[in-house]
């Protein structure tokens, strides 16, 4: 789901990142108002999370790829504007350092991951648990909002993919951009989340939340002692099983290089040319492109690089919770 350079239109991405910045100002004094002196390290915690489990890549038949984001998950935890925030520093880190996500196409990629997802997710999971007073009904809420709430997230990216070849072409009618309309966009996008990514993504949601209920109730309640200990070590476990996330071979749909989208034929045949932006448009050289580490093993990289991701996560919250000037204690 993480959008390329080049694949949106500059203009596209300017509309997405304004669209962006009045949600980030505001979950910003959210947060303030709601979340305490001492949870504010959950929130760097809770984009670690997110952070891992975007780097397990999930195998889809069609030989491309998906993988859940955790969005709903630290929206359950610690409300639906600290997710925002999470989400996007996540997203960010993993944009600069990493290569994942565009660096222009940002503010779209915040919108349908750290905006769109745990927003979504949070308020189907509210009425559902209204609907379903039950502790069963509790886990059915976690489940069906999880998985809604991705793949609206995958719709609404869709959409943005789509819209592109309609709006940006060349005096041959070749796109410019993205070059797949929406009734291609849509299903190469939406089935992969429905059928896969969703079901990995609700499972991954109720089995933290669970987890954490367990080992740091204090994370969910503002009576209690908050444990981080069994919050870094099932980071840590995410992090030692990252390479499993190597074995999807092939690379997420609409993700692609020139050369690779050239010879797709989800349009039927051949596309048989590179859209002129994605050839000639925005370079960024990342630290660690793909998650990669020069001269080191696959795997080990892929190990490193979840470890430097996941520790900056966590030192940035970190640092921000010590300066913290919001709410001191829960009320």
């Amino acid at each position: 789901m993480h959008i390329p350079d080049n694949y949106l239109s500059p203009s596209t991405c300017a509309v997405m990142f304004a669209a962006m910045t009045p949600i980030w100002y505001y979950s910003v004094q959210k947060v303030k108002k709601t979340v305490t002196q001492d949870k504010i390290p959950l929130i760097g915690i809770g984009a670690a999370f997110s952070f891992m489990l975007m780097m397990f890549n999930l195998p889809i038949p069609n030989g491309t790829t998906a993988h859940a984001v955790g969005g709903t998950l630290i929206a359950l935890l610690l409300g639906p504007y600290a997710a925002c925030i999470a989400v996007s520093v996540a997203l960010l880190i993993q944009a600069f350092i990493f290569g994942d996500g565009g660096i222009l196409s940002f503010g779209a990629n915040c919108f349908n991951m750290a905006f769109i997802l745990p927003f979504v997710g949070f308020y189907v999971y509210r009425f559902l648990n209204r609907v379903i007073p039950s502790k069963v009904g509790h886990k059915i809420a976690i489940l069906i909002a999880s998985y809604i709430g991705i793949n609206v997230a995958a719709f609404v990216a869709a959409v943005e993919f789509g819209i592109q070849p309609l709006l940006f072409v060349d005096s041959a009618g070749h796109a410019l951009y993205c070059p797949y309309p929406l009734w291609i966009s849509i299903p190469a996008m939406t089935l992969p989340h429905l059928l896969f990514a969703g079901v990995a993504e609700a499972v991954f949601t109720l089995a933290i939340y669970e987890f954490i209920g367990r080992v740091s109730p204090g994370v969910m309640y503002d009576a209690g002692k908050i444990k981080l200990n069994p919050l870094i070590g099932l980071l840590v476990a995410l992090i030692c099983l990252s390479p499993l996330g190597l074995l999807a071979s092939g690379t997420a749909w609409g993700e692609w290089g020139g050369n690779e989208l050239a010879a797709d034929a989800s349009l039927g045949k051949a596309l048989g040319y590179i859209p002129d932006k994605i050839a000639h448009g925005f370079e960024y050289e990342a630290l660690f492109p793909d998650y990669t580490v020069s001269g080191m093993a696959e795997p080990l990289g892929y190990i490193l690089s979840a470890i430097v991701g996941a520790a900056l996560l966590v030192i940035i919250f970190k640092v921000i919770g010590s300066m913290y000037h919001g709410n001191k204690k829960a009320c």
